[in-house]
């Protein structure tokens, strides 16, 4: 893949999770444990993070990498994900575009490639147009108090459940033309990777950042 640039979004303020970008997380934080994966993966040509913190600018400039200084209106609450993600793509010089959160923290370097290559077979075919991770789920779902992917009178077992996915949002790969055009990390046609459910975790609340520090320490107490 020619130009694949990887964007590590990092906003100031979090609301659920309190400085969870920048809070102690197995000894570093999540930005940096982010920026060190992704510095062993060849087939990434930069990596940009694209922030409105002064101390995700202090940490990229310690790892030597590019950031971009994000306007107050894109790091704001009142700024719509689909406004943010085209400013993304708008501000970002680079043919693909890898947007990659700091909050999957288990995602392995070898995963990361697999996806890539996986990237390189799909999209660059133009049988699809976006590579979006994903994660299952096999829950008996409710919306406005009515079942959404059961029947109470033929409830089957939860493996047996509709094949749902969620986005998680952990790894998107797309052309920033895409991005910017469709003001989305998804093409109309989308490759769904799976991710398994530790790869896939993504911290939202407190109980999930304990969980994956917790989850992180044990799979890497050897190394």
């Amino acid at each position: 893949m020619n130009n694949l640039v990887a964007v590590i979004p990092v906003r100031k303020g979090s609301q659920r999770v309190k400085n969870k970008n920048f809070r102690s997380f197995a000894k570093e934080n999540l930005l940096i444990k982010k920026i060190k994966v992704l510095k062993k993966i060849r087939s990434i040509d930069r990596i940009i993070i694209n922030t409105d913190s002064e101390n995700a600018i202090k940490i990229a400039k310690s790892y030597n990498l590019d950031f971009y200084r994000r306007e107050k209106y894109f790091a704001s609450s009142n700024c719509l994900n689909s406004d943010f993600w085209k400013n993304v793509a708008q501000t970002t010089k680079s043919k693909y575009l890898m947007f990659v959160n700091c909050t999957s923290p288990l995602i392995k370097k070898k995963t990361f490639e697999e996806v890539i290559n996986v990237f390189n077979k799909k999209i660059l075919t133009n049988k699809y147009d976006s590579l979006n991770t994903v994660s299952e789920i096999k829950e008996f779902l409710f919306f406005k108090n009515k079942a959404m992917n059961f029947k109470h009178n033929k409830t089957p077992n939860s493996q047996d459940l509709p094949d749902i996915v969620k986005l998680n949002f952990a790894i998107n790969i797309l052309s920033t033309k895409n991005m910017s055009k469709n003001k989305s990390l998804v093409g109309k046609n989308p490759f769904l990777y799976r991710l398994n459910e530790i790869e896939g975790l993504d911290i939202n609340t407190e109980f999930e950042f304990e969980f994956a520090e917790y989850l992180y320490k044990k799979i890497n107490k050897n190394g």
